[in-house]
């Protein structure tokens, strides 16, 4: 890619993890669509983000709303961030328009009403199951499971990392760039089927913080600040 910053989509962009990843993303200087099932509650949600940027000191941030299938024709990275439920039926949707280019599945396969047990689906993971249904021209990152939209929503600095999975390091790389810009630390962690353990992590997190009443994220020891 160019050393232009890379027009970012968010399909199913409108919840709390959606908009909070656009926040940093619009704050470091990206593009951003935010991609809905519908066009009308795509824009709800970038009114709200235009007004919170717009409180914080960031004037036109360069963020724009579209449906899912226009926001992903429209985007050179991808991002996902659905409920497992919608998770095939989305990926079903834009298959095409996601030929060629980085799609972020940012999806946990999480199974209520028992949200804090691990319950992996039979390909091993979220992010297993979008490339097998993408394909190979596809490059599939699984990554930003373990962060809490609470903090992503928040202003604050963060001390968390987002363990990047995916079968292409180029592709890994970019959102490495993208994890590090929201303010987190992106660390290569090996190949797509490896999200396995990252997916697993988030129900083990909930746990934790339904134990402890706090919104906890991952730190790995051992390593240099900047990786």
């Amino acid at each position: 890619m160019s050393d232009e910053l890379p027009v970012v989509a968010i399909l199913g962009g409108t919840g709390d993890l959606g908009t909070g990843l656009a926040r940093r993303w619009l704050q470091a200087g990206y593009a951003v669509i935010i991609g809905s099932r519908t066009k009308e509650k795509a824009e709800t949600a970038v009114a709200e983000l235009e007004k919170v940027l717009a409180e914080r000191g960031v004037s036109s941030p360069r963020v724009s709303a579209m449906d899912n299938v226009a926001a992903a024709g429209a985007a050179a990275i991808v991002a996902m961030t659905v409920p497992f439920a919608h998770h095939r039926s989305t990926l079903e949707t834009v298959k095409e328009q996601l030929q060629g280019k980085i799609l972020i599945d940012v999806t946990v396969p999480l199974v209520p009403p028992k949200v804090a047990r691990v319950q992996l689906p039979e390909e091993g993971s979220a992010g297993q199951m979008a490339q097998n249904f993408l394909g190979d021209n596809v490059s599939v990152v699984s990554a930003f499971q373990n962060v809490a939209a609470v903090h992503l929503q928040d202003n604050h600095e963060l001390s968390c990392d987002v363990l990047v999975c995916g079968d292409n390091k180029d592709a890994r790389a970019e959102v490495i760039k993208l994890a590090n810009a929201a303010g987190l630390r992106g660390i290569h962690a090996g190949s797509i089927a490896n999200s396995a353990a990252t997916e697993a992590l988030t129900s083990l997190l909930i746990f934790i913080n339904k134990q402890y009443k706090s919104h906890t994220g991952i730190r790995l020891t051992g390593l240099p600040e900047e990786v």
